[in-house]
């Protein structure tokens, strides 16, 4: 079941509240939760069910034996099976295939590649049910006994499929004890109908032109028409997944959970790090307290630590050797800014500082876009103009000039909405002293989500494939 569907939106989620508020006790709701979220992993994934509920009993059953190990090796040979298991499903269901292309490519084997279909959100939940068993280690949050309510926290459908990656540390009161009053209802309600907007009718639009020209061989496509191209796609990437994350929050928000936010507008930043500081920032925030100042052999290795950080970045979107090259692409600008010095970049002229890392980071979205190397590198001759004289492709073409004039009103806006415009709109009217200023702002909220629910449904109606690209990792 995705969330950009009108069963979702109009029968599912409403059956899902009534039943959660009618409900009068907390183990009550919790069961409600329990029951619809596997309803919703099971209505496109009917037999990976078994694989989330066994992930949910075998890392709640290893807080336990961490648990009752403490101050022994007991509990570090519990946290070591876990996550051996843990990374040794995720190996099996996502890289299987990979690892044996390239086994068969590199020594001339002829392994049979495995045809496994990979499970829906295993990436997402698998480092959530990792997070909680080094935390348990660490002695960060309290091992849960109850495995109804692990279960619970695992199986969470608003943040189940695609993120953001929930620490248990931020819902471990609340899943012992919380509330949903009417402003939590409200409020959460506007976030869904806000990253409803930016799906359906931001990235969904967007997807077009970028599956117009990319969608196909780009050997003959323009110089222009690749720039045009990337940048289209850096915004739709943008709006697919903080719509999710927008979606995801504001149902956690109805049901009294309070999830950290994801995405801080990122295309605002000024240099890579603080792109990642801004973007994705709950696998960011991951890879930094678990992976980046791990001992390695005993000591702490900055570099080595950063390499494996962007490494695993890369790995951990796909299986395919462009998303390691566009981890391993960021992480080398993360080494230069390190490197360069924060005192020695703050003197940058503030435009370059824009100009920098917007080329950067729309670069790499193109790197992150093509897993076959070969449109990969015809992707790198287009941008830079060589194709210009390797296949005597244009600098700019008339079907490009066409998508854009149709476009233009479509890409100005995603511009805009990726910057932090409308948030300081709404600031000026919500912070105001004036009490008439902070009803028109109230009110402006409530009629602008409505009027996008209105036509994100009327878009709906006949649409067949609204699925969020981060469900494939």
């Amino acid at each position: 079941m995705i969330f950009a569907d009108l069963f979702f939106i109009y029968c599912f989620l409403p059956l899902c509240l009534l039943a959660y508020f009618v409900a009068r006790s907390l183990p009550a709701k919790n069961t409600v939760l329990i029951v619809f979220s596997l309803i919703f992993y099971a209505w496109g994934e009917p037999l990976w069910i078994i694989l989330l509920i066994f992930s949910a009993f075998l890392n709640w059953f290893t807080g336990l034996l961490i648990e009752r190990g403490r101050g022994g090796g007991s509990a570090k040979a519990a946290l070591a099976a876990g996550i051996v298991i843990d990374i040794g499903l995720l190996v099996i269901f996502k890289y299987s295939g990979f690892i044996v292309e390239n086994i068969n490519l590199l020594t001339g084997a002829q392994l049979p590649v495995p045809q496994i279909r990979m499970p829906i959100g295993i990436s997402f939940f698998t480092f959530q049910a990792i997070s909680y068993i080094l935390d348990c280690y660490w002695e960060s949050v309290k091992v849960q006994k109850r495995f109804s309510r692990f279960l619970l926290y695992l199986s969470l459908f608003p943040q189940l499929i695609a993120g953001p990656i929930v620490r248990y540390s931020v819902v471990e009161d609340e899943i012992e004890e919380r509330s949903a009053s009417a402003t939590d209802l409200c409020e959460g309600a506007l976030r869904v109908m806000l990253g409803l907007g930016k799906k359906v009718i931001l990235a969904n639009n967007l997807w077009a032109i970028v599956d117009t020209f990319f969608g196909k061989d780009i050997a003959g496509l323009s110089v222009l028409g690749t720039w045009y191209t990337v940048i289209t796609y850096s915004l739709y990437v943008y709006f697919d997944f903080s719509g999710y994350s927008d979606i995801a929050i504001g149902l956690g928000r109805m049901f009294g959970f309070h999830f950290d936010e994801n995405f801080r507008h990122p295309f605002a930043c000024k240099t890579i790090a603080e792109f990642w500081q801004r973007w994705h920032i709950s696998l960011g925030s991951f890879f930094r307290d678990y992976l980046l100042y791990v001992p390695i052999f005993g000591k702490n290795r900055k570099y080595v630590s950063l390499f494996l950080v962007w490494f695993c970045t890369g790995v951990w979107h796909g299986a395919a050797w462009n998303y390691i090259i566009w981890g391993l692409y960021f992480g080398c600008f993360i080494f230069f800014e390190q490197k360069l010095g924060k005192k020695r970049i703050k003197k940058w002229p503030l435009w370059w500082k824009h100009i920098y890392s917007k080329l950067v980071i729309i670069i790499g979205f193109g790197i992150f876009y093509f897993e076959d190397l070969g449109q990969l590198g015809q992707f790198f001759l287009n941008l830079t103009g060589v194709s210009m004289f390797t296949n005597a492709a244009p600098f700019f073409d008339p079907i490009t000039w066409a998508s854009f004039l149709n476009n233009l009103f479509l890409v100005l806006g995603s511009v805009i909405c990726s910057l932090p415009v409308l948030p300081k709109v709404k600031s000026f009217f919500l912070e105001s002293r004036s009490d008439q200023l902070y009803m028109a702002g109230r009110v402006g909220s409530v009629v602008l989500c409505l009027g996008v629910l209105a036509i994100v449904s009327i878009l709906l109606v006949d649409s067949t494939n609204n699925v969020f690209l981060y469900w494939r990792f």
